[in-house]
């Protein structure tokens, strides 16, 4: 069986690295297949080059922003391959990806990784787009409970929809997890994030409550890994707080599960999440957690017993929780250990690819049967 995963990528973030999670984990008896857009800015994809160990990967070129005959050359590419099942990322890809499936002859799978809450009317319209087209996929497959409600609200007929709980490939997380030295007492404390910086990221929340925390103490710093169209903007505002020879923007980072393994605290202020995998791996590192209770996030992180959480801009009980974890560190870490138990058991790539499977197996065979 041969699967073709799609994505429009513009960097190596959650999806992406769901992407190569999924493929890796697949079993020998699947044929895994890359193809991304080939657009201004993204010659150079950290993707691709984490893919090329696993499969053939492909490059769609795009004459514009969204060029309607990718279509045509994408289902030229699953013929000429041989393709058995699609699977596609991100709104741009469904819709590409499901017209193109469909001129092809073969299954699209449509996996959502989460919704964007834009301001922007031309890039809600996109959205609006990209949800429409899932109704013409083979199966929409939410990664969280939470997307398999919102996918619901666009009338997707229930035999369209599965539900198959998102993983993480533990296996890099925990090889770097066991090189973590002790660190004296006095060290400056590294409270950090690791994701996009898009809106509903909602960083500034972060950067708020780094500036009121470190007026009452130095002996912190933050840390943000990620890049993405907000980060100027964000670097910008920075230059405006107390605390700005205190915070670094380090952008993309090959070396980001590194830096991960050192922070003390891994922040998170999101409005809207699928289930992050940011927070995924920061928990299977066994780093303590604060961040704002909401759907997807409360997947992975049980108030008190996994993490800290408050409620959705309370910044108030936010400050106080980074407190908590940074000043009483037995506590800090037996939440931690109890978070990477609870990933561990519940959110393994494995378990993933070995569903996915499953129902990439059914929807070849149901194919070939008609």
């Amino acid at each position: 069986m041969k699967v073709l995963q799609f994505i429009c990528s513009t960097g190596f973030y959650g999806a992406e690295r769901w992407v190569l999670a999924l493929s890796k984990h697949l079993p020998d008896s699947v044929t895994s297949e890359l193809v991304v857009t080939q657009e201004p800015g993204t010659e150079e994809l950290e993707l691709v080059k984490q893919f090329a160990p696993i499969g053939t990967t492909h490059r769609l070129a795009m004459q514009n922003r969204f060029d309607v005959g990718a279509v045509g050359k994408l289902a030229a590419l699953i013929k000429e391959r041989q393709i058995d099942v699609l699977h596609t990322h991100g709104y741009k890809s469904d819709i590409i990806g499901v017209m193109a499936a469909r001129k092809a002859g073969i299954p699209c799978v449509v996996t959502p990784h989460g919704f964007e809450n834009a301001a922007d009317i031309k890039l809600r319209a996109f959205i609006w787009l990209g949800c429409l087209a899932m109704k013409y996929a083979a199966k929409v497959v939410p990664l969280s409970r939470q997307l398999m409600e919102d996918v619901k609200k666009f009338n997707i007929p229930a035999s369209k929809l599965a539900y198959i709980q998102n993983g993480v490939d533990l296996s890099e997380v925990e090889a770097v997890r066991l090189t973590k030295q002790p660190k004296p007492d006095e060290q400056v404390k590294t409270i950090g994030f690791v994701g996009q910086m898009i809106s509903r990221k909602n960083i500034h929340a972060i950067l708020d409550c780094f500036d009121t925390l470190y007026r009452k103490r130095q002996d912190i710093r933050l840390v943000l890994l990620g890049d993405g169209d907000a980060r100027p903007a964000l670097e910008e505002y920075c230059t405006t707080l107390n605390s700005s020879a205190a915070i670094e923007f380090l952008g993309f980072r090959n070396d980001r599960l590194a830096l991960l393994r050192d922070f003390d605290l891994f922040v998170m202020t999101s409005t809207l999440e699928g289930i992050p995998r940011c927070l995924m791996e920061a928990c299977a590192m066994e780093i303590p957690v604060s961040a704002y209770n909401i759907a997807g996030v409360d997947q992975l992180i049980t108030n008190k017993e996994s993490g800290l959480l408050a409620t959705l801009h309370d910044q108030e009980q936010l400050q106080k929780d980074w407190e908590c974890l940074l000043d009483q560190p037995k506590y800090a870490a037996q939440l931690a250990t109890n978070a990477r138990t609870f990933v561990e058991t519940h959110f393994s790539a494995q378990r993933m690819a070995n569903e996915y499977y499953e129902l990439f197996r059914e929807l070849a065979e149901e194919q070939v049967d008609a």
